[in-house]
């Protein structure tokens, strides 16, 4: 376990180191240094997630759960200590990958697409940094730490939509991005206050123990009417959740995101940054577990979601703001299995869908290039893009409907197999 922290450690901070060395030397390095230093870094993290992955998927290693120091405590004034460690089993390595292999593909899909912009070291810097800060989020054993990675994702998230800020529409869009999110945050840090104040910890191991006594206090918070502490905190979180997975009603900043850079919208609003509440959730299980009322309010909220969004991207007439739409349509399909407990669903629509999104997205970006940057869809003619790049996209698309069904067929025999065991 003494070499799994260490490998947990290069996982995480590689793609930190090809941020910074991309970012503060980018004029020793070069364009061609940049995207080489970044991609080692955040190739050396998918073979670490990879090994990782075999360790807790197919070896059933136990999970892994340990504080790396101690970054601050209260002495002798209050008996808090706030650590950062690593808490990593099935659900954290599939994260892993996920994020590392779609980070990895669109790395290498940005030489190309931002081959002329003026920009080119700071945006591998910011994509880098981003990588680093989902890693921090899902391999996070408290909620301290996964504050840290949620907040620093959306502050990446900020700097990549306005990352062309010479453009109005892109700083509209980045801001309206960032407001929308604190909103959402807002709730979310009363929740983690309230589970402190109540469980006394913010490690998760130490909550979720407490998690039957947490479910037998109550709260007042107005004048004769007293609320279960579970249920208060679970709604509270889950506002956090509904701004970062862009659920109904704060779901208004994610068509204004496409403004960035079309690898950022598959990198961070389709398959990543976005899924963040899912796996919030998910990784809460324990304490939603015990509230009814707030795995009911994540289903209602994901199947509006679902339900609406998916109607508006059939109106879009922007390649991207109707991917984007689909995008929500399917962030609720998520929430849904997180509202009826189908934890194991949830996210493994969570891992296919950040494979065919990102897809979807980068092939949005090649036609978006062949076109001369142009994203109606009204506008678009078949003969003016060269045969060379319409012949790629079309490849990638089919390559990607094949893997796609693939899993389907996939789901499909596991869930005949299991009927057939329960007939059994």
């Amino acid at each position: 376990m003494e070499q799994l922290k260490y490998i947990l450690l290069i996982l995480v901070l590689a793609p930190l180191a090809g941020c910074v060395i991309a970012g503060f030397f980018r004029r020793q390095v070069g364009r061609e240094g940049a995207h080489r230093i970044t991609i080692l870094g955040v190739g050396i993290s998918l073979i670490l997630s990879l090994y990782v992955a075999k360790l807790f998927l197919l070896d059933g290693v136990a999970p892994f759960n340990e504080n790396i120091y101690t970054w601050a405590s209260g002495g002798s004034l209050f008996n808090f200590s706030f650590h950062i460690g690593f808490l990593v089993d099935s659900l954290t390595a599939v994260m892993l990958v996920t994020v590392t292999f779609v980070s990895l593909l669109v790395h290498i899909y940005s030489i190309g697409y931002m081959v002329d912009d003026d920009g080119y070291q700071r945006f591998f810097s910011y994509i880098s940094l981003f990588t680093f800060s989902m890693l921090m989020l899902v391999t996070a054993n408290n909620f301290l730490q996964l504050f840290f990675g949620w907040e620093a994702v959306g502050l990446v998230s900020y700097l990549l939509i306005g990352f062309w800020y010479t453009r109005e529409s892109a700083n509209q869009g980045s801001l309206k991005a960032f407001l929308v999110n604190r909103v959402g945050d807002f709730g979310f840090i009363l929740g983690i206050g309230l589970i402190l104040a109540y469980a006394g910890s913010l490690d998760y191991a130490q909550v979720f123990a407490a998690t039957e006594q947490l479910a037998s206090e109550q709260i007042t918070l107005w004048p004769n009417t007293a609320w279960p502490v579970l249920t208060v905190a679970c709604l509270l979180l889950f506002v956090g959740a509904m701004g970062k997975s862009a659920q109904v009603p704060l779901h208004v900043w994610l068509p204004e995101s496409m403004e960035g850079p079309t690898p950022i919208s598959a990198l961070i609003h389709a398959a990543t940054m976005v899924t963040a509440g899912v796996f919030m959730v998910a990784r809460m299980s324990p304490l939603f577990e015990f509230s009814e009322i707030a795995l009911t309010t994540v289903l209602v909220i994901g199947a509006t979601g679902a339900l609406f969004t998916g109607i508006l991207a059939i109106v879009m007439t922007d390649i991207k703001r109707v991917i984007a739409y689909s995008t929500l349509s399917q962030l609720g399909y998520m929430m849904v299995a997180m509202g009826v407990s189908a934890y194991d669903a949830g996210i493994f629509h969570l891992m296919t869908h950040a494979c065919f999104k990102a897809l979807l997205f980068l092939a949005a970006g090649s036609v978006i290039i062949a076109l001369h940057h142009e994203q109606d869809m009204r506008k678009m003619d078949q003969g003016v893009m060269d045969s060379e790049g319409r012949a790629m996209t079309q490849v990638g698309m089919i390559m990607g409907m094949v893997i796609t069904l693939l899993c389907i067929l996939s789901l499909a025999a596991w869930l005949l197999l299991m009927i057939a065991l329960a007939v059994v």
